[in-house]
């Protein structure tokens, strides 16, 4: 896989980035950014072995960039797959996927946690960060690809899907699945 990301502003916190660094321009460098994707995106694909994760057998090659977005982070990507596919089933793929959030109905989960756009021009910042409240990722741009088998691009809000509201979804799915027990009324601990 092949990870070109695109960080919006809000991505570098508090107080950021230097308003005459990025005002018609582009940053080619995030300190640790792109050693952090390679890593983290193996473990994501990775399996569960009894306490540990097994990192996914993948080579993962990534480049950020921050760029002039309030927030937003996009990332255009190119993969090859461990088995042939067609077209349809990778959009079939992205826009069927569901998961346990979903399924329980969680306050926070989206409907549609990926949402395939038709369109050439999409996904846009200022159009698609804030699908299904910001929860939803949406992919567009999806293609057979001349090096490896596909490419796409893909969006996320990165402050509500990338922090605050990913961390309220677990905490739900935490507490739905019963790993951890919320509090009651006047007692002031949880536990795990």
């Amino acid at each position: 896989m092949v990870a070109t990301t695109l960080q919006a502003l809000s991505g570098a916190g508090y107080p950021g980035v230097a308003s005459l660094d990025i005002i018609d321009n582009v940053l080619p460098f995030i300190d640790n950014e792109e050693e952090k994707i390679e890593r983290e995106t193996k473990k994501i694909f990775g399996r569960v072995q009894g306490k540990t994760v097994q990192d996914a057998p993948m080579v993962v090659s990534a480049q950020c960039h921050r760029v002039n977005v309030s927030d937003g982070h996009t990332v255009a990507v190119r993969v090859k797959l461990a088995r042939p596919a067609e077209l349809e089933d990778v959009r079939k793929a992205f826009s069927s996927f569901r998961s346990l959030p979903q399924e329980l109905k969680l306050f926070s989960a989206p409907r549609c946690p990926v949402i395939v756009r038709e369109e050439a021009d999409r996904p846009q910042p200022r159009l698609d960060r804030d699908a299904g409240n910001g929860m939803s990722v949406t992919v567009g741009r999806i293609a057979k690809d001349s090096v490896f088998d596909f490419r796409f691009v893909a969006l996320g809000h990165n402050v509500v899907r990338g922090a605050a509201g990913a961390a309220i979804l677990n905490a739900e799915l935490l507490i739905a699945t019963g790993k951890l027990k919320s509090a009651s009324p006047g007692d002031d601990t949880t536990s795990v």
